[in-house]
């Protein structure tokens, strides 16, 4: 794997170069636009608004509209002289509880590798950070653009954890659920419920079914066989009457469950085989 950034953490005076590398990877089903008639492929061309004319990719720039109509042009050299304080460094600014930051904060993580000469300052962060259930917060620069960042412990590694900015954070302008009065007894049959629901977090048994059906689809078309509509599922109605009814019934279902599953991690969670298409492209992807 090769890392995406070098650079270093800074906090105080504590110095600590690290080589950051992807934590996630994004598998998505890619599609080729195509003539119906011969399959043969759509490519684009980048043409011109006002002729319509093809425009070559030298001659193609870069411009901001910041007025309807009027645009800057921004060359590389342009770009180069943005100097920003931390672009070559993770500088750590404050400590805050992590509990205290809102999840919607936090969208891309990164793990961080220590560098020649950065492995104790670095196995002393991350010991101390564990210790505390505080992350660090820092601002990074990687492809030109700054990002709000955290620092925080992971196993045997930090990680970096992009954020939004609090101006990117969206209010929820939305009309709230009409509160209705809930009955101590309906109450405790929901959390009776959640607690029977409750299991140890196993990433590894929650798997894309709708990926996997249309990379079976895929390969069934591939091998010229007949596909046939499968049945609908009945809808849930969305307008229960009897919410009590709804708990218990619930409950019972889930208790039963619970007792045929089998006890191996993620038993019976797949529905679906994995195509060889399937798996030949997680092989690429990787």
């Amino acid at each position: 794997m090769r890392p995406v950034w070098k650079g270093s953490i800074s906090f105080g005076l504590v110095y600590i170069p690290i080589a950051v590398y992807p934590a996630t990877r994004e598998e998505k089903l890619s599609f080729r636009q195509l003539r119906a008639k011969d399959l043969s492929p759509i490519s684009y061309k980048k043409v011109a608004q006002a002729d319509g004319e093809e425009v070559p990719a030298d001659q193609i720039v870069k411009g901001f509209e910041y007025e309807r109509g009027k645009f800057v042009v921004l060359k590389e050299e342009d770009f180069e002289k943005v100097k920003i304080e931390s672009t070559h460094s993770i500088d750590i600014t404050d400590f805050v509880e992590e509990g205290q930051v809102d999840s919607k904060f936090f969208y891309k993580p990164y793990f961080l590798e220590a560098q020649k000469g950065g492995e104790k300052a670095y196995s002393l962060l991350l010991k101390a950070l564990g210790g505390t259930g505080k992350i660090g917060i820092a601002k990074v620069v990687i492809s030109n653009r700054e990002h709000l960042a955290s620092v925080k412990p992971d196993g045997l590694f930090l990680v970096l954890e992009l954020m939004h900015f609090a101006q990117e954070i969206l209010t929820a302008d939305l009309k709230p659920a009409e509160v209705k009065e809930v009955t101590p007894r309906e109450l405790d049959m929901a959390k009776a419920l959640i607690e029977s629901m409750t299991a140890p977090w196993e990433p590894e048994k929650y798997r894309d079914e709708y990926r996997t059906a249309v990379m079976e689809l895929i390969e069934r078309k591939a091998q010229k066989e007949q596909i046939t509509d499968a049945p609908a599922k009945p809808r849930p109605p969305s307008n229960v009457v009897d919410l009590l009814s709804v708990l218990q019934d619930s409950l019972k279902k889930n208790k039963d469950l619970r007792k045929d599953k089998p006890k191996s991690a993620g038993a019976g969670r797949q529905t679906r085989g994995t195509s060889p298409m399937l798996k030949a492209r997680s092989k690429v992807a990787a």
